[in-house]
């Protein structure tokens, strides 16, 4: 977990994440990413010289009509001194009952987003943490390309500002293979999504190309990365 601490804090300051007297909402859907998150920003309090709070926030899409079992999640919270909020939602009986979506990732998206804007509020934070990491970056960066046919990616942060409420991202130095032992090695509680969706989306195609990509000519992902980079593209360049 030292590493993936070094490259959040790395991120935090290189993007200006966090100021003092920040209250922020971690989302955490209970996915390997969210959960390396939430440790990280918990214990990077002690020495990053920053104060400021965090919440655990958990919006459940109650996939087929069940609520999710998140107890590990709460649990992981409790040992880390950290509040556990759950929100639950009938997200998963709108996108995939009612609506029937072909392509429910978008509107699952959306929603789950805006639940977690509208709880952030109703609980003062200012700042909501998301787990996109490195290799996300570059796979909303090619698929944007590849399916929209325009240059662009989410931002390392992004100002909210009808809500005033800024959308930050402090895993997106660290590569998800180093997220993924460094869960494993800590024994953290990973809580697996049963979204009827999983593994089949847009995005695992993408991560598939990007994969076969790097095998055929390696360090392409760092390429594409250090280019978003150099081009300043949606603020990535280095302040």
């Amino acid at each position: 977990m030292q590493k993936i601490l070094g490259h959040m804090r790395k991120a935090i300051q290189q993007y200006h994440m966090i100021n003092d007297g920040d209250s922020i909402a971690v989302g955490v859907s209970g996915g390997k990413d969210s959960v390396a998150l939430l440790v990280g920003l918990a214990r990077l309090r002690s020495f990053i010289g920053i104060d400021y709070d965090i919440t655990a926030l958990t919006i459940d899409p109650a996939f087929g009509g069940v609520p999710t079992d998140y107890s590990p999640v709460t649990e992981l919270c409790g040992a880390l001194g950290v509040n556990h909020v759950i929100v639950p939602t009938q997200i998963g009986e709108i996108v995939f009952d009612v609506r029937r979506e072909p392509n429910p990732c978008s509107l699952c998206s959306r929603m789950r987003r805006g639940a977690l804007t509208n709880a952030a509020a109703e609980l003062g934070c200012n700042k909501i943490a998301l787990g996109h990491n490195y290799d996300d970056t570059v796979e909303t960066f090619l698929m944007n390309l590849f399916t929209e046919g325009r240059i662009g990616c989410y931002s390392p942060v992004t100002m909210l500002e009808d809500r005033d409420i800024a959308v930050i991202r402090p895993l997106v130095l660290a590569e998800e293979r180093e997220i993924r032992r460094a869960v494993r090695r800590g024994g953290l509680p990973v809580v697996k999504s049963v979204c009827p969706a999983d593994g089949h989306t847009n995005r695992e195609r993408t991560k598939s190309l990007i994969a076969q990509l790097e095998h055929d000519d390696h360090g392409i992902k760092d390429r594409l990365f250090g280019a978003m980079v150099r081009g300043d593209i949606d603020g990535w360049g280095v302040k």
